[in-house]
């Protein structure tokens, strides 16, 4: 086990957030603390605001600083381990990657083990990216764990900051595919609807405002009576952007149990069917335009043949 440096985060408080309690604005911008662990802090008096300790409760004004402490960590040694990978493209700067479902991109509380970032550090050996630390090595964006296809690993730190560049400017060319309830009529919608983390239920992500912009494109590859085959690109790229968007405009994702409601999907699909097929960037070193195709899976083929056969 090592120890990780003690962190300190500091924000000031925007006019979206005025008039919110503390421990909800905190929700919101720290997505990787839990709600439970936010209280803890809380009760140690690691959160202040303007410099005086708070309780969850106070209510938070335009301009205040919130100072949040958080203490070191003991973080597990992440093991390499021979778990095979599905190589789109490789090089000395970058890996692609077609992810399978259910595997879990990096290490985290109770997935340690059988992550990407196990694999790919068995594959490059010392090889990867450290700008995301022990936990993300060479990790330079992500994808959930139900979704599958093409994720870029960096191995090292200049081809991190060149493809972390890329994806703050947009210029990464991200295109997925997925199947939706309901039948779209248009064949071209945009969807530009800011999201942030659900207030109600913190494994959600919803459209709400104060949340971070998010652009999504879509389009209409193909109709059934009650379902639609989309492509769908992204022009920002936040969690679940794609699942919120389509559930926003009552076209969530088969498969989606997060956001598809009260709806019984009929097919095999172990989690939301979408699919990272097209990623598209330029090379660190060489300023190449690559571009990479993940085939669709298996699950996902034998859904369109379904459909398309009995017209559904």
């Amino acid at each position: 086990m090592t120890e990780a440096e003690a962190v300190i985060n500091t924000f000031s408080i925007t006019e979206d957030y005025e008039g919110t309690r503390i421990d909800k604005v905190l929700t919101a911008l720290l997505e990787d603390q839990s709600r439970s662990y936010l209280k803890k802090l809380f009760a140690e008096d690691r959160i202040l605001m303007n410099g005086k300790s708070v309780k969850p409760s106070a209510k938070v004004q335009e301009g205040d600083l919130v100072t949040i402490s958080i203490p070191d960590q003991v973080v597990p040694n992440i093991e390499a381990e021979d778990i095979p990978l599905d190589i789109l493209y490789e090089d000395g700067d970058v890996l692609v990657v077609n992810k399978p479902k259910g595997m879990v991109v990096h290490p985290a509380a109770g997935h340690y083990t059988g992550t990407l970032v196990n694999a790919v550090m068995y594959h490059c050996r010392e090889n990867l990216s450290g700008i995301n630390g022990v936990l993300r090595p060479g990790i330079v964006h992500r994808i959930d764990k139900d979704t599958t296809g093409s994720i870029l690993v960096c191995k090292n730190d200049a081809a991190h900051r060149s493809i972390a560049a890329q994806l703050k400017d947009h210029s990464i060319k991200r295109k997925y595919f997925a199947i939706c309830y309901g039948r779209l009529h248009d064949d071209d919608i945009t969807v530009d609807q800011p999201i942030g983390r659900d207030y109600k239920e913190r494994k959600k992500m919803a459209v709400m405002p104060g949340g971070k912009r998010a652009v999504t494109h879509i389009h209409v590859l193909e109709r059934f009576r009650d379902y639609s085959f989309v492509e769908c690109v992204l022009e920002t790229g936040r969690t679940h952007q794609i699942r919120v968007h389509m559930a926003y405009i009552k076209h969530p994702l088969i498969g989606d149990t997060v956001y598809q409601g009260r709806r019984t999907c009929p097919f095999e699909t172990y989690g939301q069917c979408l699919h990272a097929g097209i990623l598209g960037f330029v090379h660190p070193s060489t300023g190449e335009y690559i571009e990479t195709s993940a085939p669709l899976p298996a699950y996902f083929e034998a859904i369109l043949e379904r459909l398309r056969k009995q017209g559904i």
